[in-house]
């Protein structure tokens, strides 16, 4: 049976945070559920990283709630405000906690220092990585100057496979892991991803990480098997390349000990 990592998907509870730009569409998508739909597939689940969400916030109960519930093979990625002593991001570390998150649309130029600033700080005191969603194709170049520049950095872009190889391939050489996430919106390109995942992966094997992105609150089609079969033939198959594409990298890049 296909073991899965997977390294992008959230949950959905309430209430949300009073700050929130926006709230979900589903009401929502709990620990429970989530766990009956990756179950109920022909697939091994062997751990995974649930994402703190916009209308989550800076509010750490999110998580705190949910860790415990999905158990010590799942850790957590968070939103945390440059204020945060040293002491509380490592209470969060001991929790479970793994990585910081930013949405790129919500970035303005004036937060690139603190940006920089936080994520060095948090892998300086716990190796945490730094997250980017980013849901355009386009990306602000002093922004992504410091993406690469950053010392352990993944990115998120809806419908990955899709977008400008050169670019994929520049942040992969500079170490930077591409989450494969959003193949349900790609249907159309199935011929595109046979030739941009196999180049993706020679560019870097540890690059990319694979996320079911559940519950999927931007689009209607949401992980099926079929994005599974897409990705084991767009690999032709070779089972180190699949194992490393939908579990090993992700395992290896949230934990410390594998």
């Amino acid at each position: 049976m296909q073991k899965i990592f997977d390294a992008h998907f959230h949950i959905i509870e309430r209430p949300f945070s009073i700050n929130a730009r926006k709230v979900p569409p589903r009401k929502s998508y709990l620990v429970g559920r989530y766990l009956k739909e990756c179950h109920s597939l022909p697939l091994d689940f062997v751990g995974g990283a649930v994402v703190s969400s916009a209308f989550h916030g800076d509010d750490q109960w999110y998580l705190m709630g949910i860790l415990p519930q999905l158990g010590k093979r799942y850790v957590g990625i968070t939103q945390i405000p440059n204020t945060f002593t040293d002491d509380e991001i490592m209470a969060l570390d001991e929790m479970g906690i793994r990585g910081i998150r930013f949405d790129l649309s919500r970035v303005g130029k004036n937060s690139l220092t603190e940006i920089e600033t936080l994520a060095n700080r948090v892998y300086s005191l716990a190796k945490w990585s730094t997250e980017f969603y980013s849901p355009g194709s386009q990306v602000d170049p002093e922004l992504e100057t410091l993406i690469l520049k950053l010392p352990k950095v993944s990115v998120y872009f809806p419908n990955t496979v899709c977008l400008s190889l050169i670019r994929l391939r520049q942040y992969l050489a500079h170490g930077v892991r591409l989450k494969v996430t959003g193949l349900s919106h790609a249907v159309n390109q199935k011929n595109q991803m046979k030739i941009v995942l196999p180049l993706l992966y020679r560019e870097n094997p540890q690059g990319l990480m694979f996320g079911t992105e559940l519950p999927e609150t931007q689009a209607d089609n949401c992980f099926s098997m079929a994005d599974i079969y897409r990705i084991q033939e767009a690999l032709s198959y070779d089972s180190e390349a699949v194992d490393n594409v939908l579990y090993r990298n992700a395992q290896k890049w949230y934990f410390k000990t594998i």
